[in-house]
């Protein structure tokens, strides 16, 4: 919820990530449908420019892997798992699976894809984490003070289990 809200920018993108993959070809939707991708905030902080992670920071945001397809557990539906923290795809070279997945970013959040919230103070904004992609938009960080409020429910952990996927995919780490 917005409690103290910029007056410019800062609003909140919500990609809709189940149209965005039923408006895949189907040719892409083969390609993606048993793809497993490393997910960490090691990837996006590196984006950024921090590299410097001490060694406990590192086992602490070891990478995840999730499915880039996912079928949401009530509707069936199928989406796309995108995020920023995608660093690789398992068994991908990194450069051709960052450039992938890059493509992918692109397709996800044209306009016809994307909600843009406006936020105004003692907003509640609901959205469903498993089939959508947020972010907030560019604000005077430096300057304005943003305290934005979010609650997460409990749901499913990871799609691919964990332990064995580790010790085969991940062997860098």
């Amino acid at each position: 919820s917005g409690r103290i809200v910029a007056t410019a920018g800062g609003n909140t993108e919500f990609a809709d990530m189940r149209a965005a993959y039923d408006a895949l070809d189907e040719r892409t939707k083969t390609e993606v449908e048993d793809l497993v991708c490393e997910h960490s905030l090691i990837y996006s902080r590196e984006q950024l420019g921090f590299a410097d992670f001490l060694p406990d920071e590192r086992v602490n945001m070891r990478p995840v892997l999730q499915r880039l397809v996912r079928t949401h557990p009530v509707t069936g539906r199928k989406s796309l798992f995108l995020s920023a923290h995608i660093g690789a795809i398992v068994g991908w070279p990194r450069p051709e699976a960052l450039a992938f997945v890059r493509d992918l970013v692109e397709h996800a959040t044209q306009p016809q894809f994307v909600y843009a919230h406006r936020w105004t103070q003692h907003d509640l904004v609901i959205w469903d984490n498993r089939t959508t992609m947020h972010r907030v938009r560019r604000f005077d960080d430096l300057h304005v003070v943003r305290d934005m409020r979010r609650t997460t429910t409990r749901s499913e952990g990871p799609t691919v289990e964990q332990q064995a996927a580790q010790l085969t995919a991940l062997p860098h780490l």
